[in-house]
């Protein structure tokens, strides 16, 4: 159904909505559109069709991602109400290991607990063991399905436009008719050819080839040399931008990123003593992948990815150069939601409300090949390296809010802010005097620092009793409980006052984030929990650009407020 005033598109109660594609674009723009759909007050009949299993190991399953997930990231989709169990994690990054040809050092997360996730987009590669783990994209997917949507394993053969929607031909031949059609099919060139016909001024994304492959290290030798690190190379092979080595618990994987990356190119990088050095001398990851593949990225936004009662988003439209791809999905796959049911489905409204999303990333993107090109110097140049290597080595020894450098590195590599805080960054005079200063130093050469493994989280572990914050103490974040519970202990001055106890998903400690004032009572762990953060730069960052969370903190403050009063009649 559609509903139609002064020749304007829009969703309305029973409208139908085809999400072709259930990656991460997919899946948060389903979870997205069918939450805004309710506080609006209509129902809507999403289907998401994607034939893939994402529990499949292997390349059924696989969805061609590093994976890594930002901290930034983590802190945003956890005010939204989607809080990654242990079972999607495979480890918790707590540092990187910065490695050139001169040496390497060790960079410590410039954050108090674990916000770096490595996970498999599929379930794993070829030979994993079944442990109970969950694919990041199944479990993205299944939480759109508890939303309402409808799950369509088929895939999509032809498109259609009719007078009052858009008809999708099926692989079985069924055909349906749709209000909305959202395309969230990554680069494939197929694909994008049949968006083509209900999109025609659509121009496809520039794209180009990568490498990543998963190695089947075991957990003994994964935690000896890997550890919890994910491991940076900057070297000066052709092609490659910077390489890096990610463990997933007895798996690591390996990702190159650059310019259509060949065979020969990763046997070049695979075969630097830099590498070599970082595992035993009788390894030859040459010889050891699990799987491997050539997938396509985007380096250039499409232009026109929408129309009437056509949008595109992630991969397809617009995305992160080199990084973060799932950060990409969420803001597209957001912004679309939120024009779709709020603003309308027409070109014009996407055009007035989404684009300005895709030209922020396609904008940012133009900085991050800069940055990239000014990379490429510093990895011809034997000099600037040992200078870069110096000055990290250095600042690990300072205060975390004195790691300048180090932190615009730790940025770069996990694409937590954008390349223009990234470049402003690096015009701070401090930081460009302390690099000319180390370029005329000597460099002594320094191993790194073998980092022990604590385990597959992401948020801080408290044991029982313990407490999470005090009453009386200043504060200026808010928690969220990503498993087990917590307890929240009022002290009236004769005695401890038990108020209320908290579960997975639930939040406490909001008042932190709007003024900065004593806490109101005490938080404890009721056995075994984990608790994740998000402080007051993140949370006042994110609802500038996008009032959902705000609006879901809100909701949530309203419910408690509204059991309190239970109690208390």
């Amino acid at each position: 159904m559609k509903r139609q005033e002064s020749n304007k598109l829009t969703l309305n109660d029973g409208s139908s909505i085809a999400v072709v594609g259930g990656g991460p674009a997919g899946s948060f723009y389903s979870y997205f559109a069918l939450d805004f759909a309710e506080r609006f007050g209509i129902k809507l009949n999403l289907e998401i069709i994607e034939p893939k299993n994402f529990h499949c190991a292997g390349p059924k399953g696989c969805n061609h991602c590093g994976g890594i997930v930002s901290e930034s990231l983590i802190q945003m989709l956890s005010g939204e109400g989607i809080v990654f169990p242990s079972k999607v994690i495979r480890n918790g990054i707590e540092s990187y290991t910065l490695h050139l040809e001169q040496g390497s050092s060790v960079m410590e997360t410039p954050f108090n607990e674990q916000k770096i996730a490595s996970m498999f987009r599929g379930i794993g590669p070829l030979g994993i063991k079944e442990n109970g783990q969950v694919s990041f994209d199944n479990y993205l997917l299944d939480l759109c399905l508890e939303k309402g949507a409808t799950l369509v394993r088929e895939k999509v053969t032809d498109a259609a436009r009719t007078k009052d929607g858009i008809i999708l031909t099926m692989s079985d031949g069924s055909k349906k008719e749709y209000d909305l059609v959202v395309g969230a099919v990554g680069l494939n060139k197929k694909t994008l050819a049949l968006f083509k016909n209900i999109c025609p001024a659509l121009k496809e994304p520039a794209q180009t080839k990568t490498y990543i492959s998963e190695f089947h290290l075991g957990k003994t030798l994964t935690e000896k040399y890997i550890g919890d690190s994910m491991h940076v190379f900057l070297l000066n092979v052709p092609k490659i931008k910077f390489g890096a080595i990610i463990p997933k618990g007895d798996f690591v994987t390996l990702v190159l990123l650059g310019k259509n990356i060949k065979k020969e190119d990763v046997h070049k990088f695979l075969q630097s003593d830099t590498v070599k050095k970082l595992l035993p001398s009788n390894f030859d990851l040459t010889r050891l992948s699990s799987c491997q593949c050539y997938p396509s990225i985007n380096t250039r936004g499409a232009k026109s990815a929408y129309d009437d009662r056509v949008i595109l988003i992630g991969d397809s439209a617009s995305s992160k150069l080199y990084k973060n791809g799932i950060g990409a999905a969420y803001t597209t796959g957001k912004a679309a939601a939120t024009t779709s049911v709020f603003m309308g489905i027409s070109r014009r409204d996407f055009k007035k409300y989404y684009r300005s999303v895709c030209r922020e990333l396609d904008s940012d993107n133009a900085v991050g090949k800069f940055i990239f090109w000014v990379t490429g110097i510093i990895q011809k140049s034997n000099i600037i390296k040992l200078a870069l290597l110096n000055q990290v080595i250095e600042e690990q020894k300072k205060p975390h809010h004195k790691r300048m450098m180090s932190s615009i590195l730790w940025d770069t590599f996990t694409g937590s802010t954008s390349y223009k805080n990234i470049f402003t960054r690096c015009l701070n005079p401090n930081v460009i005097a302390s690099l000319i200063s180390n370029i005329f130093r000597s460099y002594k050469s320094k191993k790194p620092k073998k980092i022990k493994m604590k385990g597959i989280t992401l948020g801080r572990r408290y044991r029982d009793g313990e407490i999470i914050i005090k009453q009386g103490d200043v504060g200026d974040c808010l928690y969220v409980v990503q498993s087990g519970k917590v307890e929240l202990i009022y002290d009236n001055g004769q005695g401890e006052v038990r108020i209320a106890e908290l579960g997975s998903n639930e939040f406490f400690g909001e008042m932190g984030l709007f003024e900065r004032d004593v806490r109101s009572c005490t938080v404890r762990a009721c056995g075994e929990a984990k608790i994740l953060t998000i402080d007051r730069r993140n949370f006042y960052k994110t609802i500038h650009k996008d009032p959902t969370l705000a609006y879901n903190l809100l909701q949530k403050m309203s419910y408690r407020i509204r059991e309190i009063n239970k109690k208390l009649a």
